[in-house]
């Protein structure tokens, strides 16, 4: 997997570039007066010439900014570059940000088609998402599953090289890191915090990326921990999300790693390998529905370790904004997956080629789901050295070629495994 390029971004930029001092241009650093302008003339600055934007450490409270080509934005230790907690500083034509769709806003942070860009500490971005929780939480509640539109804290589109390390980014918005379409991402030694149940805090986001590392990051979140996303096809490769590797990361809480639920450009060639999760809601996730499916394959994941985690694995073509922790939503979801369901047509989930080798899971309440459509069955899954303590047992549905080789399921109640519609083999005796 090709991340040179992207890892010596910092190396091109620091021998005899310039830096900024966001000081030199007016900023205090008081955390009590908008810095916006003084910060945002010193990243055109550097725009013009490539360089570092550099923040002393202090509070810098600022409305949203934009980031331009060849820039490091640094923030040294004692350093916060801290968001705007008014809402109205985000929307781009005003009104009432209650009834604004998602496109209304603008991210904290934001940049497009830019190339070699850096953010690094180990400063601190904060989002000041308490503003903006209480109402997706009332909102959530109102309607299951529903993400109340918000700004995302940082989010840059087309960007060609793109690195983020040894930085703490925390209680955004919304989503913490967004990056969309871009090629060549190294996420090393991030620390990113929201609390357990703010709404939709997303820590990483990759969407129709290529080439992308996430390595050694601390992440303790109130939703997905990474979220692979594919929404749609574009001009170019066969898969919009290809060539991403998640390694030697802890994810506290959480969601998890997932795939989705946006599928339907296409996601191939993911890892995830020698990562810890803790107390999370999910654990390796791919998750899409009709409508919004397209294929996912040749995922690899490799020496996991899961402690109080629900459940372990949740492959499923069903995903209908149901919580992995509700089990009755879980439960729908495998009985409506039956050999006679109704067939549709168009955005088809489809996920084949995955590979789970030496996991460790204690799962309080499900192992975990495998459940794939009646036309089109999750297939060609090898379960391999897994070992999974639980309160029920595994559910497959509407899966065709799946290998167990040392598998172990041990339920409190209930069988091991519950089979619907699947071809299996290494399964107990009694269940062949």
């Amino acid at each position: 997997m090709p991340m040179v390029g992207a890892l010596l971004i910092s190396l091109r930029l620091g021998i005899g570039a310039p830096v900024y001092e966001v000081r030199d241009f007016g900023a205090r650093g008081d955390g009590a007066n908008y810095e916006t302008a003084a910060i945002q003339k010193a990243l055109d600055a550097c725009g013009q010439t490539g360089g570092t934007v550099h923040f002393s450490p202090g509070t810098y409270l600022s409305k949203p900014l934009q980031m331009r080509t060849k820039t490091t934005l640094r923030l040294a230790l004692g350093a916060v570059l801290l968001a705007s907690p008014v809402q109205a500083d985000y929307l781009k034509g005003g009104g009432d940000w209650l009834k604004a769709r998602k496109e209304a806003f603008t991210p904290f942070l934001s940049g497009h088609d830019l190339q070699d860009v850096v953010l690094e500490g180990p400063g601190i971005i904060d989002g000041q998402g308490s503003f903006w929780w209480a109402e997706a939480e009332i909102a959530r509640r109102k309607v299951s599953g529903y993400t109340l539109p918000r700004p995302n804290l940082i989010e840059l589109s087309r960007v060609k090289n793109l690195c983020v390390r040894d930085i703490t980014l925390q209680n955004s918005p919304k989503f913490h890191l967004v990056p969309s379409e871009c090629e060549g991402v190294v996420v090393s030694n991030v620390m990113i915090l929201a609390p357990e149940h703010a709404a939709n805090t997303d820590a990483i986001d990759p969407s129709s990326c290529r080439q992308v590392l996430i390595t050694h990051c601390t992440i303790d979140v109130g939703d997905d921990n990474v979220a692979i996303k594919a929404g749609g096809r574009r001009a170019g490769p066969a898969f919009a999300c290809e060539d991403i590797r998640v390694a030697d990361c802890t994810f506290l809480h959480g969601h998890g790693v997932s795939i989705g639920s946006e599928t339907s450009g296409g996601v191939r060639n993911v890892v995830v390998t020698h990562c810890t999760f803790e107390n999370t809601e999910n654990g390796l996730r791919i998750k899409s529905q009709q409508g919004r499916g397209g294929l996912v394959e040749n995922i690899r994941y490799e020496h996991i370790t899961m402690k109080n985690v629900d459940p372990a694995i949740t492959f499923t073509g069903y995903y209908q904004n149901n919580s992995a922790r509700d089990a009755a939503g879980s439960r729908s979801a495998v009985a409506e997956a039956t050999a006679d369901a109704p067939r549709q047509t168009g955005g088809t989930p489809m996920y084949r080629d995955i590979y789970i080798s030496d996991l460790t899971a204690t799962c309080p309440r499900s192992a975990g789901l495998i459940t794939g459509l009646p036309e089109c069955c999750v297939s060609n899954v090898v379960l391999k050295y897994v070992t999974i303590s639980s309160g029920t047992g595994f559910s497959i549905a509407n899966g065709r070629g799946i290998h167990l080789h040392h598998v172990s399921v041990q339920p409190l109640t209930g069988a091991a495994y519950v089979l619907n519609n699947t071809t299996a083999d290494g399964l107990p005796a009694n269940l062949n």
